[in-house]
């Protein structure tokens, strides 16, 4: 295989989700790195990625001087607005940048040179990949480095339940009321089984309902992590030590990354999920990657890791325009 020659941008907005996506992708593809938070003022900001007319002056003047040529290798977005911004690298670069956009990019995908686009999205296209989950760096020396940086984990009781904490989002149930049954299912787990808690927030959890958490667990052993006030961020350590994971049921990327690690993944849902959502929910279980909270056996299946298979397709991919560039 021919190595790309060049760099590669990676594209994103000010959202975590996007930037760890796309920055995984890119990290496997053995090229120098330049990530660019791109967000441009309106109305770009609203019809992207359809208004290419005079998106650069969207920009402020920071990222108008980074948006500037020489242009990429390879450039990889992921969200809407970045997907405004990879498009227009195939005209400003003559064709020269191979544009990668992950998530649907809600215009047609011919405008790419690959887009990524989960099976959820219901997205088709002769350069369209469809993987179950969204992208991510979890792997087996991702999971060590993780042990490593947080050895004291070791010394809590098994099982160690790693619980990952969502936040609202439209047509989810995420309360008081939830967190309440979260709390009531995870004691009667440990009532089973023992062990220990590791529970993790988001940006997106509203801290009353952390505070819900903290005094709803009272003893347990373990940690609950909502922020720099409770020390460093113990996330690749809480996934490497844990022999189970809960998830809540908001977050395609926070699931996507549990069922990365290899140990059973849980979620508790109350109420409906939409459509979309839905649909990756019963995909996980269809495969045998995702269970109840109340589920005991657990049969045994591969982790879900996805970005390194991608990430080879691409390196083919690019190493094939590359040779057949005049």
């Amino acid at each position: 295989m021919v190595k790309p020659l060049g760099d590669c941008w990676v594209i994103t907005d000010g959202a975590a989700g996007n930037q760890r996506q796309a920055l995984a992708l890119a990290q496997l593809l053995g090229m120098p790195i330049r990530h660019l938070q791109l967000e441009p003022g309106a109305p770009w900001s609203w019809l992207a990625p359809h208004l290419t007319l005079g998106a650069r002056l969207g920009l402020n003047a920071i990222q108008r001087n980074q948006y500037a040529a020489p242009w990429p290798a390879v450039a990889i977005g992921c969200g809407r607005t970045s997907a405004l911004y990879t498009r227009l690298l195939r005209t400003l670069s003559r064709g020269e940048c191979y544009t990668v956009q992950i998530l649907d990019p809600r215009a047609n995908p011919a405008h790419w040179d690959t887009v990524i686009a989960p099976k959820h999205d219901q997205l088709t296209g002769r350069n369209v990949i469809n993987p179950l989950g969204s992208l991510n760096p979890v792997d087996d020396t991702w999971l060590q480095d993780g042990r490593e940086a947080d050895p004291a984990f070791a010394s809590l009781p098994r099982p160690r339940i790693g619980v990952l904490l969502g936040g609202p989002r439209k047509g989810v149930t995420f309360n008081e009321a939830y967190i309440d049954q979260l709390i009531s299912g995870l004691h009667a787990r440990r009532r089973q089984e023992g062990g220990s808690l590791l529970v993790m927030a988001s940006r997106r959890t509203p801290p009353a309902l952390v505070e819900r958490m903290r005094q709803g667990l009272g003893d347990v052993p373990g940690l609950v992590w909502a922020g720099n006030d409770d020390g460093s961020n113990p996330y690749p350590g809480v996934l490497g030590w844990a022999d189970r994971l809960v998830v809540t049921p908001d977050s395609v990327n926070m699931l996507s990354e549990a069922c990365a690690v290899g140990c059973p993944v849980h979620t508790f849902v109350l109420g409906t999920l939409p459509d979309k959502l839905e649909r990756f929910h019963q995909a996980l279980r269809s495969a045998g990657l995702l269970h109840s909270l109340d589920a005991v056996e657990t049969r045994p299946v591969p982790p879900l890791r996805e970005t390194a298979v991608i990430a080879a397709t691409l390196r083919d991919l690019i190493a094939l325009r590359q040779r057949e560039a005049p």
